[in-house]
């Protein structure tokens, strides 16, 4: 009875939250979107992705600016994704060598029977390319949610959600460097995820905490007014000794705000995007702000090194985070997608924990149509659960191929491991060498020819075949570790 009782309260409460303002809709295109981080882009070559299920193009021109279309040539609809970024800053198709510059005009069309011809087909609209809205603001590459001359102007009516704190260029404020990765999942799910924070010391048992003795009791209490357009925010109560305030904040279409400041004064700020890709799948982008007190002691993020962190080794780090989560989000999206009722019907929800998640179903439901509205030439089916587990946990096709950075690291550790096997071998070598040079010294010494296999190896001997085998084993590891910029496994079962 009291447990019927709690779920009343909690579901009632949220519920409440949804009467004003039903009049006002989300609109999912009209928004800036942040697609990719600059830093791990490729410049000289065009990239892939999709947003609200449409597929788009990124492209950096001549002069460092960066571009977006839909990924298809206008004359025969093969995608510009598969072309070329020209030295004069055009975007080249490689089926027919159309050219167009960063307005999406066409510029060359070298079939063309002369100059008169050519220019009279470039001026023609249906040879435009379709341009989304761009701009790099704190190092993301942000497109607009629509293409068009109407969405150029829109676009500037409205900012993004970006990170107040990196606008005020303060030697207090320091960012750790972004991750992205694409997930098996759908944009809800991940804000589903990170609106719950119960489940970090369980899913994350070892690095956020104890399953065991951390999972414990708490309340989430509504500090900003739900609404269409600002989303809302919950505070945590009580918190840890040693936090003033915690703080969940949804800001739409894509930003989550987890901000926690520390009884010190120092603050740790988890930026985190989920960026609506494609049915089932969605793009993530996050890292973490560190904010020093007043005393300038800077405070610990969620994992820190006594020397700094370089990025690859932070997304490799943030490997192990996703995959712990990845192995329930995607199940769940395809057990929830089979049942017929609401969302707030099919699960059971009697703890306060989960007042922000349902929270978070009740906005899509009442605010924001229902979720999005993918493109009319996308599919808007799930794809099917992957029943093969190990398929999750790719890293090289959600991420790697993507980032510059993990790619030259994957290429280094490659070359590492090649030198440290070769060397090994040189080492071996170099040992028999040893061996067999100092018996025939002795063996001619002492005129004996029977008796060779008694004589004790040289000291050389064991320094190289010492050296073999240490080299042997550190290309081992090194190849080891090299893997996981490929595929990372996790097995919850095995997290003791």
């Amino acid at each position: 009875m009291t447990i019927d009782r709690t779920l009343e309260q909690t579901t009632g409460e949220i519920e409440s939250t949804t009467v004003k303002e039903t009049s006002e809709t989300f609109e999912w295109t009209k928004q800036w979107y942040p697609v990719a981080v600059v830093e791990f882009l490729d410049p000289s070559r065009p990239h892939s992705m999709q947003l609200l299920g449409k597929d788009i193009v990124l492209w950096r021109d001549n002069i460092g600016e960066w571009n977006c279309f839909e990924d298809f040539c206008p004359h025969r609809l093969v995608p510009f994704s598969e072309g070329r970024v020209e030295s004069d800053g055009t975007l080249l198709c490689a089926y027919h060598a159309w050219r167009f510059n960063s307005q999406g005009k066409c510029v060359s069309i070298p079939q063309s029977k002369d100059k008169e011809t050519e220019a009279k087909n470039c001026e023609n609209s249906r040879s435009r390319a379709m341009v989304y809205p761009t701009q790099v603001l704190q190092g993301l590459l942000w497109v607009w949610g629509e293409s068009g001359e109407t969405a150029q102007l829109e676009s500037q009516l409205r900012s993004p959600r970006i990170i107040p704190e990196l606008e005020d260029n303060s030697d207090k404020v320091e960012k750790l460097s972004w991750n992205v990765r694409d997930l098996p999942y759908g944009w809800d799910f991940f804000m589903e995820n990170v609106s719950d924070p119960a489940h970090a010391p369980v899913s994350h048992h070892g690095i956020i905490g104890n399953r065991y003795s951390d999972a414990k009791y708490y309340d989430m209490l509504s500090i900003k007014e739900m609404s269409a357009q600002e989303g809302f925010a919950y505070e945590i109560k009580p918190t840890s000794p040693n936090v003033k305030q915690s703080v969940h904040d949804f800001q739409p279409p894509c930003h989550m705000r987890i901000f926690a400041e520390l009884s010190d004064g120092g603050k740790v700020i988890l930026a985190l995007y989920a960026i609506p890709t494609r049915p089932g799948w969605c793009r993530h982008i996050g890292c973490q702000i560190l904010v020093k007190n007043q005393e300038g002691k800077k405070p610990k993020g969620l994992f820190s090194l006594p020397f700094p962190m370089p990025t690859w080794f932070a997304h490799i780090f943030g490997t192990l985070f996703l995959h712990q989560d990845s192995v329930f989000l995607h199940y769940q999206e395809k057990i929830l997608a089979k049942q017929k009722n609401r969302w707030l019907e099919t699960v059971y929800t009697p703890n306060p924990q989960d007042k922000m998640v349902i929270a978070l179903r009740n906005w899509i439901e009442k605010r924001a149509g229902g979720g999005v509205p993918w493109a009319s030439e996308c599919d808007s089916n799930l794809p099917p659960v992957e029943h093969d587990k190990s398929k999750l946990f790719d890293v090289w096709t959600t991420h790697t191929k993507n980032c510059t950075v993990c790619q030259d690291a994957l290429k280094n550790f490659n070359r590492i491991t090649k030198f440290s096997f070769a060397a090994s071998v040189t080492c071996l070598f170099l040992a028999i060498f040893l061996d067999s040079r100092a018996v025939a010294i002795e063996a001619a010494s002492k005129q004996i020819d029977t008796n060779i296999l008694f004589i004790a190896p040289s000291t050389g001997f064991w320094l190289a075949l010492g050296g073999a085998i240490i080299l042997a084993i550190i290309g081992y590891f090194l190849n080891k570790f090299a893997r996981l910029f490929l595929v990372y496994e996790f097995h919850h079962a095995d997290n003791h």
